[in-house]
């Protein structure tokens, strides 16, 4: 990014919550901090099954934790002194205000989130989708 060597940057989503906040795998925050702070726009591109207007914000996402022995142990053994806390989450969140664009089959969401998903999923009844 730093190099102008990339133009825009495409993620996928496992949810998308009613005001755009975006659950996807590991590191996608980081990755929309880093196209925000280079000025690249930054797209999701999901199903629109992915759209959850039920839930308001990222934050009440549930984060499924994985094993934590996948980041204390290598090869069988531990790699860590007995007793750390480890967390150990399978997806972060990215927040709307580092989205460009939300990329569905049925259209393209833009800020504000709030009103063009729910306008997307209006108009996806009204063409009784």
């Amino acid at each position: 990014m730093r190099q102008g060597k990339i133009g825009a940057i495409i993620v996928g989503a496992d949810r998308i919550a009613a005001n755009g906040d975006v659950a996807n795998k590991i590191g996608t925050y980081t990755v929309a901090v880093l196209a925000k702070e280079n000025g690249l726009p930054f797209y999701v591109a999901a199903p629109f099954s992915t759209i959850d207007l039920q839930t308001p914000s990222g934050s009440q996402i549930p984060i499924e934790q994985r094993n934590p022995r996948e980041v204390t142990h290598f090869a069988g053994k531990s790699v860590t002194p007995e007793g750390v806390q480890v967390e150990n989450p399978a997806f972060d969140v990215t927040p709307a205000k580092y989205v460009t664009a939300i990329v569905t089959e049925r259209g393209i969401a833009r800020p504000p989130f709030d009103e063009s998903l729910r306008h997307l999923a209006e108009e996806t009844i009204v063409a009784g989708r």
